[in-house]
């Protein structure tokens, strides 16, 4: 009998699998795929849903880790935290600052779980995951072994890692293990936090964390209220040789330096550009207050969400000849990306 997955999705799409199964601990992982009749081929693993797209029925057997608990071991000035994959991201954000640590104010509200963390290896406000990244703990869906992935093993790169590549669907994440901070060192050189730099002598990372939800409220809509997966497309990085040729044509062009060959443009600028933001097909959107957020506005399947991502995709290469890669995982039979 299918099981339905319009709750665990944040687009709040109806759609479907073949099975759901929970599960608590490593040990109910590996117990459960001890008996499995099921070909580990035809798993998908169901982080907290903020970041997928699913188009109606998706003939997989979900599986989800819901593990809980935080450990924090202090060494000197550094604090290591281990999570539960199962844990809100925002939750041990707070937890951790509540505690005096910093690291993760950056990361403030990012929805999902902790062990869908490092897959999409997860950045906001010129912070990224593998920087603070030491290790996980995974269960191989193929052989029921454990696992211990270190940083070189999870190859993390923009919105990317080992799981979304050549490990897809292979490991159920269990735990995540952070770097954190007694003592602040702030980040506040992207976008609209470096407003606070005046403040800097004084600034907490509370301050930060409480600026960062500040900004992602005012242009971020609430997945329970208006349905959404946040940033529906990677940010394009571009050559400096491309930029500057786009730089001629839109002088106010909005982009920030990668390397010292490489530009990522704010692909939010460039869908705002073309006249999209709040444009509407039926009940899929984009975001009238953020142009990079794809919007259910009530009745929206996911196939409709994908078409209009398509347009805004051909959009946007019409005009710029920059091509947009969407960053949430669109799951089902689909042939749009």
């Amino acid at each position: 009998m299918a099981q339905s997955l319009a709750a665990f999705n944040t687009f709040g799409v109806e759609a479907t699998c073949d099975n759901l199964f929970r599960f608590t601990s490593e040990q109910e992982i590996q117990d459960w795929l001890a008996g499995m009749p099921i070909p580990p081929k035809e798993f998908f693993v169901l982080g907290g849903g903020s970041n997928l797209l699913l188009l109606g029925h998706v003939p997989l057997t979900f599986l989800k880790a819901d593990i809980q608990g935080v450990d924090y071991q202090e060494s000197g000035d550094e604090v290591l935290v281990t999570a539960g994959a199962g844990v809100n991201w925002h939750d041990l954000v707070l937890d951790s600052i509540d505690k005096g640590y910093a690291g993760l104010e950056n990361l403030s509200l990012i929805p999902g779980n902790v062990g869908a963390a490092p897959i999409q290896n997860i950045g906001a406000y010129g912070v990224e995951l593998e920087q603070l990244f030491v290790s996980l703990n995974a269960v191989d869906l193929f052989s029921g072994e454990k696992r211990v992935f270190e940083h070189e093993a999870c190859e993390f790169a923009y919105r990317d890692s080992v799981f979304k590549q050549r490990h897809r669907g292979q490991y159920m994440i269990t735990s995540v293990t952070l770097r954190l901070r007694k003592k602040p060192e702030l980040v506040l050189t992207y976008g609209p936090l470096s407003a606070l730099k005046d403040r800097c002598d004084e600034l907490t990372p509370a301050d930060v964390s409480n600026e960062v939800i500040r900004i992602r409220q005012s242009k971020l809509p609430d997945p329970q209220k208006l349905g959404n997966a946040g940033s529906f497309f990677k940010n394009p990085v571009i050559s400096k040789k491309a930029f500057k040729r786009l730089q001629t044509n839109y002088p106010e062009v909005v982009a920030y330096p990668v390397d010292d060959s490489h530009m990522k443009l704010a692909a939010g600028w460039l869908i705002d550009q073309c006249g999209l933001k709040g444009y509407r097909q039926g009940d899929a959107g984009v975001h009238q207050q953020q142009a990079l957020v794809l919007v259910n506005h009530g009745d929206a399947s996911g196939r409709d969400i994908v078409q209009l991502a398509g347009h805004v995709r051909d959009t946007v290469l019409a005009k710029f000849e920059v091509r947009l890669e969407p960053e949430v995982w669109i799951i089902g039979e689909q042939d749009i990306f």
